[in-house]
């Protein structure tokens, strides 16, 4: 009944907020000439590292890292999320690879995740619900993962990587996979930006119309579009990482 009752409560108050217009963070922007998504954006950073610097402090002991906490706690949540991804990294990229960009691969399902989530509470917009954050996001990852491939491959191993492997088709080929890999930034802060604005839109409509207890079902719609979103994005992450090195991966296994 508690937990029915408190997100009744959010749905009123995001109602309030949504029909007024407020947000918390409105003045602050303003006054810091930022747009609000950005500030946004920065607080969920600070509240990353908050989260990491408490998660550092509760294993910083060797003795009590080794056993797991009782019950459902802050530590357990976080280790059993890492395990998933990393789990999931080894079938999506190898062994090799997934222990060598796991640290990026937890670090953006956590980040995403989290600016995903922070729209839910009444008086906050996502970041990722503006397009240039998801485009920011995605360009990150598009220079990331050709960088990768040219430090494993090589220049001119990871431009072959473009061409196919039939040379007459070549030329075709490589324009193709160059224009595809071109729109990756576009698609995936598309993405994540109509998802959730479509989410936190559907959100504050029924939470204006029928703000008790109807809202509920949305709320819980809302965490799953949430951590799909940022699933996704980690996953499409891995498979392109993956795919800028497999080649010197398949070179090595052969030699």
């Amino acid at each position: 009944m508690k937990i029915l009752s408190t997100i009744t409560l959010l749905g009123v108050s995001n109602s309030a907020l949504a029909a007024g217009g407020f947000t918390w963070l409105s003045g602050f922007s303003q006054k810091v000439n930022l747009a609000e998504h950005t500030v946004t954006f920065l607080l969920t950073s600070i509240i990353f590292i908050l989260g990491g610097l408490v998660y550092r402090f509760k294993t910083s002991n060797v003795d009590e890292s080794l056993v797991p906490d009782k019950g459902i706690s802050f530590r357990n949540i976080i280790e059993a999320i890492s395990e998933f991804f990393y789990n999931l990294a080894k079938e999506t990229m190898g062994k090799g690879p997934a222990k060598t960009y796991y640290p990026l691969i937890i670090f953006y399902f956590g980040f995403i995740f989290l600016n995903n989530i922070i729209g839910l509470i009444p008086g906050f917009l996502p970041p990722t619900e503006n397009f240039n954050t998801g485009l920011a996001l995605g360009l990150f990852i598009f220079l990331y993962y050709n960088g990768q491939g040219i430090k494993v491959q090589g220049l001119w191993g990871h431009i072959k990587h473009f061409m196919g492997p039939m040379i007459y088709m070549a030329p075709l080929i490589f324009v193709l996979e160059v224009i595809s890999h071109a729109m990756r930034p576009l698609t995936l802060g598309l993405r994540i930006r109509g998802n959730m604005l479509g989410d936190h839109t559907v959100l504050a409509i029924f939470t204006d119309l029928v703000p008790y207890i109807v809202p509920i079902p949305f709320y819980c719609l809302g965490i799953f579009v949430c951590f799909m979103q940022a699933f996704v994005f980690t996953l499409l992450t891995m498979i392109y990482i993956a795919m800028a090195v497999e080649t010197h991966d398949h070179e090595e296994h052969a030699h």
